[in-house]
């Protein structure tokens, strides 16, 4: 089996576990990363927007508006790192590319923090995403500038301890799902 299709084969089993996941979740999904966060109240965040059965950031994302400065990411290219648009709870949003809502009017910023979707993640910091290598890009190209937090935000469920992955994939500092924290790197 090729990277590619032990790829393919992990994002269906994992997007399988994230359905059940995110339909058993509730309104407390969000609070250990209320928590987390707190610690670094004001730093320049980069949240996201959730699509389909993503583990819903916003609380926090609200939370930090009112002590910092918070962006989300804006797709500018294919196969071309992500920007981040400021965001708060009364910006007018639209549909970008992906089906992805950003920000009508684009203000840009730059984040200290990242909150990274996925689709998989490890103990170790590994991450599997949708496959195009917007968020790999992102953290090579900030990590290049300066110190970053990379926060990946899923469920529980989404662990896989057997991801297919390669020297290019971007590996997370910190895993922090529905109920626990996950230290990957100090």
């Amino acid at each position: 089996m090729t990277l590619e299709e032990q790829k393919k084969a992990a994002r269906g089993s994992a997007f399988a576990r994230r359905q059940i996941a995110f339909e058993a979740q509730n309104e407390v999904a969000c609070e250990v990363l209320l928590e987390v966060l707190a610690a670094y109240r004001g730093a320049p965040l980069a949240g996201f927007m959730p699509i389909n059965t993503e583990i819903d950031p916003r609380p926090a994302m609200v939370e930090a508006s009112a002590h910092g400065m918070v962006g989300v990411p804006v797709i500018k290219a294919r196969a071309k790192p992500l920007e981040f648009a400021k965001w708060d709870p009364e910006t007018e949003m639209v549909v970008g590319d992906f089906k992805v809502e950003i920000p009508a009017f684009i203000e840009w910023m730059m984040p200290e923090i990242v909150l990274v979707p996925l689709v998989a993640w490890d103990k170790e910091g590994g991450r599997l995403g949708y496959g195009g290598g917007f968020y790999d890009r992102t953290l090579e190209r900030l990590r290049a500038r300066g110190p970053i937090l990379a926060i990946g935000f899923a469920f529980n469920a989404q662990e896989d301890n057997n991801l297919p992955l390669e020297p290019t994939d971007q590996s997370l500092d910190m895993v922090i799902t529905e109920d626990r924290i996950l230290k990957v790197k100090d």
